[in-house]
């Protein structure tokens, strides 16, 4: 065999044993999460995002051939059961499950017809002392039309950070205990389907809670941390872009094209 067959022949062993060329560009396949909290014509406080605003950054990635995915399709291609999203893919997620999902954002989502994935505090929901909150029925009607997934935000959206310092051992891993695993009970018990991904409330994890979220029997969890999700994140850290009403348009184009990339910035 001539040296330079030998040469190509050992290259190709060397790529079929590592992965291969594919492999590597594949590990490049990276796709902005944005988190959303509330709506409306006016900005009530720092983590609304006027409707005016919303549909403008919807129809800019309409017009520019971007596509909103369901952030399962997203997921399976993280957890390696699925193929990669496809190019200008972008996830849409709303925290809190705040009333104007319900009154503001609901028409949009209709209109351009986009998956959105609400993640829930089941807390809140229903309950008189959180007028700012949807109603079950509220959110079981969003379900219905298909545009929706609903998924965990804990319990009660505790501060885990703030938690740990004040309880004692024993009563905080019993605390996560539960603000995990009864979220996901009580979702799977009012919408019969699986809740298996997790929000970390304010953005805050780590290794424990990381672990403890798995065992409780989620297979991905998002932060707030402002990088494209991608398989070289931690599973249980992937990161979202929490969005303002001061991005605007430009610095939502700047964000989903990905000339915004900035490490470690969290609500603490």
């Amino acid at each position: 065999m001539p040296r330079i067959h030998r040469f190509l022949a050992a290259i190709t062993l060397l790529a079929l044993c590592f992965g291969g060329y594919p492999a590597l560009a594949e590990d490049q396949v990276g796709v902005p999460v944005l988190c959303y909290h509330r709506f409306g014509p006016t900005v009530a406080d720092s983590m609304t995002v006027t409707t005016k605003v919303f549909e403008s950054q919807l129809k800019w990635l309409k017009d520019n051939q971007y596509t909103v995915i369901p952030l399962r399709t997203l997921v399976n291609y993280l957890l390696g059961q699925g193929p990669p999203p496809p190019p200008k893919s972008v996830v849409i997620t709303v925290d809190d499950g705040h009333k104007t999902v319900f009154t503001e954002l609901a028409p949009l989502v209709k209109k351009y017809d986009i998956p959105v994935t609400l993640f829930i505090y089941p807390s809140a929901i229903s309950n008189p002392h959180a007028p700012y909150a949807m109603t079950w029925d509220q959110l079981k009607q969003l379900q219905q039309t298909g545009h929706y997934d609903l998924q965990s935000h804990t319990f009660w959206h505790p501060n885990f950070k703030r938690e740990k310092k004040k309880l004692p051992a024993a009563e905080y891993q019993k605390l996560v205990d539960t603000q995990l695993g009864k979220a996901k009970a009580v979702l799977e018990k009012h919408f019969g389907t699986k809740v298996d991904v997790l929000a970390w409330p304010f953005g805050i994890y780590d290794d424990e809670l990381e672990k403890a979220a798995q065992k409780a029997g989620y297979v991905v969890a998002f932060s707030i941390d402002r990088r494209f999700a991608s398989k070289s994140e931690k599973i249980m850290a992937q990161p979202r872009y929490l969005m303002s009403n001061g991005d605007g348009l430009k610095g939502f184009v700047a964000i989903v094209t990905g000339k915004v990339q900035e490490k470690g910035h969290k609500i603490q």
